[in-house]
């Protein structure tokens, strides 16, 4: 019997991302380090190796691409404030939980703030950054009156809109700061907004 080939025995080479794959990589990367109106869709081709055909055959156009970009950030957010929420039983621990998650999240290399409050600040409303951006302001916002109302706040809308408030404001802060200071000294103020909306009232 003749010795195998090398062919048969070489071990399975790494797949090889698909040009979506490749041009929503690019995207992440230049979108949310200079903007999603900044860069031009030449750069986001060349940068992901494909050809300028692979872009709309994938996305149809930029906005498309920008939606992609926009939703995937929203996805890893969601996934990684979810995942850091397990960390704590107590529902009051839960809640301020979400502070920490924004500490570890700012104190990421390259961390530039909110991807979709940048690409607000670019964009006119009503196009396809202001839905996304809306509906992850949607989920934030549900995450934090689910979370204020297991807590037992008495008035869970008013203490979500209050974190609501104070998370956008240590973002931008550790943005502007470049190190995560803000969501830090917001994670104190939160604590006093909890236990001031969950104290025991008087009779």
């Amino acid at each position: 019997m003749s010795a195998a080939s090398p062919a048969t025995t070489r071990p399975n080479s790494p797949r090889r991302a698909s040009a979506r794959e490749r041009l929503l990589a690019a995207a992440d990367e230049l979108f949310y380090a200079e903007g999603v109106h900044t860069v031009g869709i030449d750069r986001i081709i060349e940068r992901a190796g494909v050809a300028k055909a692979s872009l709309y055959s994938c996305f149809g156009s930029k906005d498309e691409l920008i939606r992609a970009y926009l939703e995937g950030r929203h996805e890893i957010r969601r996934s990684r404030l979810l995942a850091g929420l397990e960390r704590h039983d107590d529902p009051r621990d839960r809640l301020i939980g979400v502070f920490d998650v924004l500490a570890d999240m700012a104190s990421d290399n390259g961390f530039r703030g909110c991807a979709f409050y940048n690409a607000s600040a670019e964009s006119a409303p009503g196009g396809v950054v202001d839905e996304v951006a809306t509906a992850n302001r949607a989920w934030t916002r549900g995450l934090f009156t689910e979370l204020a109302r297991d807590a037992g706040a008495h008035d869970p809308i008013l203490l979500a809109e209050q974190l609501m408030v104070l998370y956008d404001g240590a973002t931008a802060g550790a943005r502007m700061d470049r190190r995560a200071a803000a969501a830090v000294t917001a994670r104190g103020v939160a604590a006093s907004l909890v236990d001031a909306a969950i104290a025991p009232t008087s009779a």
